[in-house]
């Protein structure tokens, strides 16, 4: 289909949407990064003078960059809230677990480094046959056999970033969320076909717009619409993702530390401080980080 045509499609599911359920409804998970900054722009095209609050998480893991440039638009548009988590980052960890390559991962490391083997872990570490690309890579099989020295869960993303967000919707009574999550994204994220996310009362939880579109369906938007994005994304740091500061979930971890290194060293220290742990057991591994950086 015709990049013009879906645009067109896109602005009429917004609007469609918003309308059926109410503009004062809704607020938009703003992350300062690309996906979201092109759902913020096609909100306005779908709903003009809408009123939809940008909520930012400032988690206290995010690139400086990334800060500097949801203030930007602050400046200009009252519709930007920044918002905060109650807990800070490494008392945190310490006490929930730390992410560990993916968070499928940390979660069943997590529930059995609780309360030992499930039929679930089991199953992960010993995939049935025909499903072995789902299980658990060999070379991490031994954190179902021994305790870490170290917590490992997928629960820092729940503290940091659900739990506030849930909040300001509880107290600001938007009990339905924009977000920019798309499938090709990958992850837990590409078998979520939907962009309306249905909970089990058959009540609206998440409406994710741009699910359906691919990243050169994005770029296009990007540059033909002249959508300006963090700086993050332009030369030198050329960014394909944002998300956390060094977050271990990121498969080009290595890459990023050694771009970090040169070009963000304040990051790049912050990085290795809170992610200290995951990172000297993935080198111990050559795991994601096979080198001294």
């Amino acid at each position: 289909m015709d990049n013009e045509l879906l645009l067109f499609d896109r602005i009429e599911v917004i609007k469609k949407t918003v309308e059926k359920y109410g503009q004062e409804n809704f607020c938009l998970s703003f992350s300062g990064g690309k996906d979201s900054t092109v759902l913020h722009y096609l909100i306005d095209l779908a709903i003009p003078d809408n009123r939809i609050p940008r909520v930012f998480i400032n988690t206290g893991i995010e690139y400086q960059l990334i800060v500097d440039f949801v203030k930007k638009l602050s400046k200009t548009d009252d519709r930007f809230i920044t918002i905060y988590p109650r807990k800070k980052i490494i008392p945190l960890l310490e006490e929930v677990g730390y992410p560990f390559k993916s968070k499928e991962h940390s979660q069943l490391v997590g529930m059995y480094q609780e309360n030992g083997h499930s039929n679930t872990t089991l199953r992960y570490v010993n995939p049935p046959k025909g499903r072995e690309r789902f299980g658990c890579p060999k070379c991490l099989k031994y954190q179902f056999e021994k305790t870490m020295d170290f917590k490992i869960s997928k629960k820092c993303c729940d503290e940091l970033k659900k739990k506030p967000f849930n909040k300001y919707q509880d107290q600001y009574k938007k009990p339905y969320k924009l977000t920019g999550e798309r499938k090709d994204e990958g992850g837990l994220r590409s078998i979520h076909g939907d962009c309306l996310q249905i909970d089990k009362n058959g009540n609206l939880k998440k409406f994710k717009p741009l699910n359906p579109m691919n990243d050169e369906w994005i770029n296009w938007l990007v540059e033909n619409k002249n959508i300006k994005l963090c700086d993050l994304y332009y030369e030198p740091y050329n960014f394909k993702r944002t998300g956390c500061c060094g977050c271990p979930y990121n498969i080009h971890i290595q890459n990023d530390l050694e771009m970090m290194k040169e070009l963000l060293p304040c990051e790049y220290f912050k990085a290795n401080h809170i992610w200290k742990p995951v990172y000297e057991e993935y080198k111990r591994i050559g795991y994601r980080i096979k080198k001294e950086i």
